[in-house]
Parts: structure tokens; C-alpha cells; sequence
């Protein structure tokens, strides 16, 4: 993916402070501040990307918005009433 067409980004302005606590935390993490920042905008990105998918399924009814637990319920459900099917046969 790094060798593909790639732009440079530039910010202006940036406070003296910001600088000097990402380029700490870029050492920190055993990384120059380039591939800090470059990691930290390619996240944001796949972020956006993410939510711009999730984006597309807003409003189902389909159980894509079930609560945590909802969809194990519903399955147990399923699964007993296919069982007591099968013990009437």
C-alpha cells in the first residue's frame, strides 16, 4: 500500500506543545513522528470507511441493530421449538 500513488500532507500551524507530545509519544512507541501521524490519519480513515458502511444498513429491521444477548435469545428460541417439533413427530 506504500508504494502506491501517495500524497504529502502538510498542517500548518500546529502548537509547539501538540508537536512535542506526539513526537514523545511517536518514541515512545519505537516509531518516528512520520509513521506516528501517518498511522494515526490511515486509522481515522478506515474509521470513516467503517462508519460510512455501517452508515448504509441504518434503520434495518433485519436484527442488524439486536441487542447484545438478543440474537443468542432468539436463536435458543428457534432451537427449542424446533426440538419440541421434533419430539411430537
Amino acid at each position: 500500500m506504500h508504494n502506491e500513488c501517495m500524497v504529502a500532507l502538510q498542517i500548518r500551524d500546529v502548537p509547539e506543545e501538540v508537536r512535542d507530545a506526539l513526537a514523545a509519544q511517536a518514541r515512545a512507541r519505537g516509531q518516528s513522528l512520520q509513521s506516528y501521524l501517518l498511522e494515526l490519519v490511515e486509522t481515522q480513515a478506515r474509521r470513516l470507511r467503517n462508519t460510512a458502511a455501517l452508515d448504509r444498513f441504518a434503520g434495518r429491521s433485519d436484527g442488524a441493530r439486536s441487542l447484545p444477548g438478543e440474537s443468542a435469545a432468539e436463536l435458543n428460541d428457534q432451537r427449542e421449538q424446533r426440538g419440541s417439533w421434533g419430539s411430537a413427530a
